[in-house]
């Protein structure tokens, strides 16, 4: 284990904490942020939204992007306009962060969980399938749980630490089934499958700004779509639904206080100025692990076929869990910060209620993953 926690600290010239992912602020955030503090625009109206709303959509190829406080907000939001609903189901899968299984939870509706794919970490399209086929049938355009006898009104697949899920096979079944694709982008910006930005294959996406991500402001969190009307749709409500006026205060319907305000905007735009060297520098590190754990007979995790991933979050695949275990405690406490994959969601007391299929693979990778330092290096 020393040989790891050595080769680490000479990959990031440090022998101080290393952490596992933290935010570089090396561009124009300062001069940003001073120009929206004199402008006194500090709040949800101001330049600096509306820029990165246009940057952030062109980066990733959107039509259209809305800006949330953050990515949380942004999923929430999108499954609302995906038109989820009370005692309605979402198929997702359990191999997630919380957030997830929470946006769901928010609309009144039930997480639905259904194995992950080993390359991919993320829902499998054979494993969704298998599990319409057995448990579902299509009655007046709808995909009605024969279990349960609820709709499953949406499927949210999430790009496990910037790895893409096979997006379009995801998608051509959730079609078949009648089921809103609702991407959950919050970890891979940057990342593309066949040459396709992720988070824009569904009907809507959502990504996170979290201090942890590639690009961050702390929070914040964005919607994309190309469909107009759900663009003006998710503005509108993520404002408090407030139908727009000189001086009057009309609200429409119950909305959100979810908009970004433009302090964290500001440091979003400097923050994506940078994306590109930030995304080289990534697999530049990516690589140098995968050379160095090969010789360990340690599996590194790559980037799946047909992708080009972001690296957000840099992942080894270990033998069992006493591996995983011994991995964990020696790298924490020698300064190197490492961490596990989440709890399956189904374990958890809130959700360990939901129906899923046997989830064999996000078993086995829940005893085995483990995340290691993925910052950028100056």
């Amino acid at each position: 284990m020393h040989k790891i926690v050595d080769f680490i600290r000479e990959a990031f010239k440090t022998i101080e904490f290393i952490p596992l992912h933290e935010p570089q602020f090396i561009g124009n955030e300062k001069k940003y942020l001073n120009d929206c503090i004199d402008s006194t625009f500090v709040s949800s109206v101001g330049k600096y939204v509306d820029r990165f709303e246009a940057e952030f959509a062109r980066s990733v190829g959107a039509k259209y992007a809305v800006a949330t406080v953050n990515g949380t907000a942004a999923l929430h939001i999108s499954l609302v306009l995906a038109e989820v609903e009370q005692d309605d189901e979402v198929i997702t899968q359990p191999l997630t962060f919380i957030a997830t299984a929470n946006a769901i939870s928010y609309c009144g509706a039930k997480p639905v969980f259904v194995d992950v794919d080993l390359d991919t970490m993320g829902l499998s399209p054979k494993s969704l399938e298998a599990f319409l086929q057995t448990n579902c049938e299509i009655k007046a355009d709808k995909c009605i749980n024969k279990t349960t006898g609820k709709t499953i009104k949406a499927c949210v697949p999430m790009h496990t630490f910037g790895h893409p899920c096979r997006i379009d096979e995801i998608k051509e079944v959730c079609d078949e089934w009648h089921i809103v694709l609702v991407e959950d982008a919050a970890e891979s910006l940057g990342s593309y499958y066949k040459e396709k930005h992720t988070g824009t294959f569904g009907k809507l996406g959502a990504f996170s700004f979290n201090g942890n991500k590639i690009i961050t402001s702390g929070g914040g969190g964005v919607i994309v779509t190309d469909d107009e009307a759900l663009a003006k749709r998710a503005k509108h409500i993520t404002t408090t639904a407030k139908i727009p006026h000189k001086w009057e205060y009309v609200h429409d319907e119950i909305g959100f206080n979810y908009r970004l305000p433009n302090l964290n905007a500001a440091l979003l735009c400097a923050q994506l100025e940078q994306l590109e060297g930030f995304l080289e520098n990534k697999r530049e590190l990516a690589l140098t692990y995968k050379q160095f754990f090969t010789v360990q007979n340690i599996r590194f995790v790559e980037e799946p076929k047909h992708s080009r991933s972001n690296y957000w979050l840099n992942a080894v695949l270990l033998d069992d869990i006493k591996q995983r275990d011994e991995f964990l405690e020696y790298t924490n406490s020698n300064g190197v910060m490492t961490r596990p994959i989440w709890a399956l969601m189904n374990k958890l007391e809130m959700f360990k209620n939901c129906q899923h299929d046997e989830l064999k693979n996000a078993l086995f990778l829940e005893e085995r993953i483990v995340n290691i330092p993925s910052s950028v290096r100056l």
